[in-house]
């Protein structure tokens, strides 16, 4: 089972407590709805679709709530009801947040901590590739997370809540912030081809509605490529961050300001160094190709 890292406590979800809900308390609260033990009653089974108006919000925080809790699937016969449970919710979740829906700031706050507690977790040692190559290598045998049921439905989620238009950018820039980036930059290093392209997608769009943290991708991600190539050459979702590279490398203006020439031939230029190129070479051609729009980033400096 990986290890559920914990969101660093100078972050805004760390303030998330449980008391915003009324039919919760604890987390023991929220495992016993799963099994039908919940000291709200009915209240944590009423279908969103059908609550009125102006309670779907605190309705959908509570339902949040309830997919706080996180379960063992190294035994895929245990607790099968209570994982079950929950992905009918997560499910019903993700059905309310592809509709038209004003999501309030405690839903924001709800929605980001809910998949920072899902998604964000250490991969244990031999979960990374070993491999002398680097990266993702054909030959190996990839190591899927037995939770992926459930982590597929969160990244959903999140997609959805991401690119809905009820969502104020300036209100979840707070919880969507540098620390959220970062841990989901971190899980770009998951052997899972899946749950990389998730990400993929995910990013891009943080990338694109929320302006602000642009910059701040920019270098993370720059980042990220320096220590593959000067520390250990060793991670999977290069080329994943490579099309991300590449995306908005293309959608730069032209002329290209002086500090996106010299970051570009710093950080692209290296990654022809390490022997696990071919992994990633057509996405690094793919960026290289597209300075070519600007023929002066070639002048060596």
């Amino acid at each position: 089972m990986h290890d559920r890292g914990v969101h660093p406590t100078n972050s805004p979800i760390k303030q998330f407590e449980f008391e915003l809900w009324p039919c919760l308390c604890s987390k023991t609260d929220i495992v016993s709805c799963f099994s039908g033990k919940c000291r709200g009653g009915n209240r944590a089974i009423v279908v969103i679709q059908r609550c009125a108006r102006c309670g779907k919000n605190n309705l959908f925080v509570s339902k949040v709530s309830l997919c706080c809790a996180t379960f063992d699937f190294t035994d895929p016969t245990k607790i099968l009801i209570e994982k079950d449970l929950k992905r009918q919710t997560l499910l019903e979740l993700l059905d309310f947040v592809s509709g038209s829906v004003r999501f309030s700031e405690p839903a924001i706050l709800a929605m980001c901590r809910m998949c920072a507690v899902n998604l964000f977790r250490v991969f244990p040692p031999n979960y990374r590739s070993t491999s002398s190559n680097g990266g993702e290598n054909d030959d190996d045998e990839p190591m899927f997370d037995p939770a992926w049921p459930h982590l597929q439905i969160v990244y959903d989620l999140l997609l959805k809540f991401i690119t809905s238009s009820g969502l104020d950018a300036k209100v979840a820039k707070k919880y969507l912030d540098h620390s959220f980036i970062l841990r989901l930059l971190d899980l770009f290093d998951s052997e899972d081809p899946r749950e990389r392209d998730c990400l993929k997608t995910i990013l891009h769009r943080v990338y694109g509605k929320f302006m602000v943290h642009r910059p701040f991708i920019w270098k993370a991600i720059s980042n990220i490529f320096y220590r593959f190539v000067f520390e250990n050459e060793r991670h999977n979702g290069i080329a994943e961050l490579l099309e991300i590279f590449g995306s908005i490398i293309s959608g730069f203006a032209l002329p290209l300001k002086e500090e996106h020439k010299i970051l570009l031939c710093r950080v692209l230029i290296p990654l022809h160094k390490p022997i696990s190129l071919g992994v990633y070479f057509q996405q690094l051609s793919y960026c290289v190709s597209s300075l070519r729009k600007n023929q002066s980033c070639a002048v060596p400096r």
